[in-house]
């Protein structure tokens, strides 16, 4: 066995209802004031209440930043570490999709009192220096697995998404309550889920860092995610299915943080940066082209084989071939079948993009040198034209 290394969120709590704990956990680390990081969106469904509660309970004061926005752009963060700065925070917390989760681990480390480092130059593999504050996240959607990775993504001035990845930015909890994701509408629900597929399936077939410990959360978080996304959309007060959303998307995270993600990301970042595609979208109109294109490799055409039907039962005792071509199309009909667009024009893209979202895919190098073929300008423009 080749060696590995693996690193994840230093405590984590499944519950329904967990949320109230939060200000138990955040005194017992010692906070008296913390910066309650989510949006408008989610105060106003009532989804912090409990949280909130919580840490009045514990005796914890909170200053609430809710001006986060998807793919939140660099003046948001910079706006909001000033906030914290100014209330001099000593820990941070957050309930909210993966943009509020992102936004809360940057002010961690950027609110710190000790901390003299700029965002400019936390950009890349391990460029934070210094520590964080006490840091506890709490997911509402069950897609990007953010509360147990070390990555925060931004939008630039550029419009272009960068990733800032450190093991600094791990949480100290992380906090799945399945009740924070019931009723989530169907579009999102199925728009994250196959997000958190994604983060499975490209952790599984990563060409650099894939390990035993990732293949099987990958595997489980699959197992989990497939399950279950049909019912979570059709029925979205059942607290089984969407238990089951919130583990599988955690364990993609996971698997994930350790073993990174390719062309899939890659591809599906300039949609958000320049269209503002949520994210989850982007990705599963994405996937099927890039597995498409990763199918001609042997070697991930064999990981494709081995983990679709987990995914597509009925694909299980077919030939490598027949398996990864059922993938493909098992994953065109999926979106669809739950009510998500499934094209480039669906979300306001025309031909004539086609070039420039060809070059910004190109610059995700951190993202491409995984990709088990090699990705070139001409083969994400052709994804790109198939998926138009």
């Amino acid at each position: 066995m080749k060696p590995f290394k693996f690193q994840t969120t230093g405590s984590l709590l499944s519950e329904v209802g967990a949320t109230e704990k939060i200000g138990q956990i955040m005194a017992g680390m010692g906070c008296q004031k913390v910066a309650f990081v989510t949006d408008t969106m989610i105060l106003d469904l009532g989804l912090a209440e409990a949280a909130l509660n919580g840490l009045k309970t514990a005796g914890v004061e909170v200053h609430i930043i809710d001006n986060v926005v998807a793919d939140p752009p660099e003046a948001v963060i910079r706006a909001a570490v000033a906030e914290a700065k100014m209330q001099a925070i000593d820990g941070v917390v957050s309930v909210g999709g993966g943009s509020s989760l992102d936004t809360a681990k940057l002010i961690s480390v950027l609110a710190h009192p000790k901390v003299e480092q700029d965002l400019d130059n936390m950009y890349g593999i391990s460029m934070v220096k210094g520590a964080r504050l006490p840091l506890v996240l709490a997911p509402t959607t069950a897609g990007t697995g953010s509360e147990v990775t070390p990555i925060s993504i931004v939008t630039t001035r550029s419009c272009e998404k960068k990733g800032v990845v450190s093991p600094v930015l791990l949480p100290d909890w992380a906090i799945l309550d399945a009740e924070l994701t019931v009723g989530l509408p169907a579009h999102i629900t199925a728009a994250t889920g196959i997000d958190a597929m994604v983060h499975a399936i490209e952790a599984f077939t990563t060409k650099h860092a894939k390990n035993i410990l990732s293949d099987t959360l990958a595997k489980q978080a699959l197992q989990l995610l497939g399950g279950a996304i049909r019912t979570a959309c059709i029925d979205g007060q059942n607290r089984a299915a969407r238990s089951d959303m919130l583990l599988g998307s955690m364990l993609a995270g996971m698997a994930f943080a350790n073993a990174p993600v390719a062309a899939v990301h890659a591809l599906a970042y300039p949609l958000g940066g320049h269209f503002h595609v949520p994210h989850g979208l982007s990705n599963a109109i994405i996937l099927p082209h890039v597995l498409e294109f990763n199918m001609a490799d042997e070697l991930a055409a064999s990981q494709y084989a081995e983990i679709a039907p987990i995914i597509f039962p009925e694909l299980a005792g077919q030939s490598t071939g027949e398996i990864c071509t059922g993938m493909v199309q098992g994953f065109k009909n999926l979106g669809p079948e739950l009510g998500m667009k499934s094209s480039l024009r669906d979300v306001g893209v025309n031909h004539n993009d086609l070039p420039m979202l060809a070059e910004d895919a190109m610059k995700q190098s951190r993202l491409l040198v995984n990709n088990p073929r090699e990705m070139t300008y001409d083969a994400a423009l052709a994804i790109y034209t198939a998926a138009l």
